[in-house]
This record gives structure tokens, sequence and C-alpha cells, in this order.
């Protein structure tokens, strides 16, 4: 399946079982002006990535929805341009010159312009998908605001984040280290083991 039949599946999975997450997702506004998003970042976006903002449209506000485990809320297209906005202001006096290795999936200590936010905990970590060059561009990593860092990729790409998140709803198996489980009021909520 790719991204756009992925997260249908995984938007329907959630309306059956876990309907006050469902309902905190939106449909984008409207579809995303891609040029204009690829001018600000200044990097080519991939297909996976448009795929994902043209059907997911991330949620309200403040609004939580722990769709991507371990409890990340995704972005809409819009929300992912305020948020790496936010980290250019944060690492103004590293922006040029992060504190990064080169090629995509390698680790960093600070912000890297290429990083482009796709989901958030409500606080300040992120899932962003790295979109330096090399084998791994495209891959998704774990941004951790309090230590400033990405170790690893959490997964090779997009499609590979909603196939193992997929495969965890419907199988009940593990995506990462987390378990997906449904609490009383219909939240999916995901369990670190």
């Amino acid at each position: 399946m790719d991204v756009t039949e992925l997260w249908s599946q995984i938007a329907h999975w959630l309306g059956r079982h876990a309907p006050v997450t469902a309902a905190a997702l939106r449909p984008p506004v409207r579809k995303p002006d891609f040029v204009e998003l690829e001018g600000e970042f200044s990097v080519e976006l991939p297909d996976e990535l448009r795929a994902l903002w043209i059907c997911c449209g991330g949620t309200e506000g403040d609004v939580l929805a722990d769709v991507l485990p371990p409890f990340y809320t995704p972005y809409g297209a819009h929300q992912a341009l305020s948020a790496w906005r936010d980290h250019r202001k944060t690492w103004t006096a590293q922006w040029d010159r992060p504190a990064c290795d080169y090629y995509a999936g390698s680790p960093g200590s600070s912000f890297h312009p290429s990083w482009i936010p796709i989901a958030g905990d409500g606080f300040a970590d992120e899932l962003v998908v790295d979109l330096r060059p090399g084998p791994l561009r495209g891959c998704v990593l774990e941004w951790e605001q309090e230590h400033a860092q990405v170790l690893r990729p959490e997964w090779q790409g997009i499609t590979a984040m909603l196939a193992d998140v997929h495969r965890a709803l419907t199988d009940g198996a593990p995506a990462g280290h987390s378990y997906p489980t449904v609490t009383e009021d219909g939240r999916l909520d995901w369990q670190i083991r």
C-alpha cells in the first residue's frame, strides 16, 4: 500500500476502534502549495510527504491525537511549516552550520534546516523527515528537544512508518517499541514496553 491507502486504512481503524482520536484528525483545508513550501524549506519535498499532506490536515489548534508511536500527533502542512519556522528562530545561531553530520539518517545535536517536522508530542519533541542528501534521504527521525538531538532513523520513510502503524493497529503487534491500546474513552494510546 502507498501513503494514501495506509492513511485511509489507519483513519478507518481509528473510526471503528478509537473514535475520539479519529474525530480529532482533520483533512487538509485545501491542497498544500508545494511550490511555496519548497521555496521556504529550500528542499524538494518527496512524494511520500506530499501524499501525506494531501490526505492529512493534522488536528485543530493544540488538540492531540497520538496516531504515531509512541505519542505523536500528525501535522498538516501548515502546522509543519509553523513548527519548522519555530526551529529556525530557536536555532538561528546554528541554522547555517548545524551540529549535524552531512548525510540523511546520521546523528545531530542541533536542528537541521533539512528536517521537516511531520508530527509533535504537544511539547517540543517531534518526528521529522530527513531531507539531507544520501541513501537514507526521506527517513523519519525523532527530534528530542530536551537533549537537542536525533540519533538514528526510526523508519526508512513515511510509507514504512504508516505501514508499521497499520500493522500494529490491525495485528496488535508493536510499532517500534510501542504497542497500541485504546482507552475506555476511545483514544488511541501507545504503551512503551
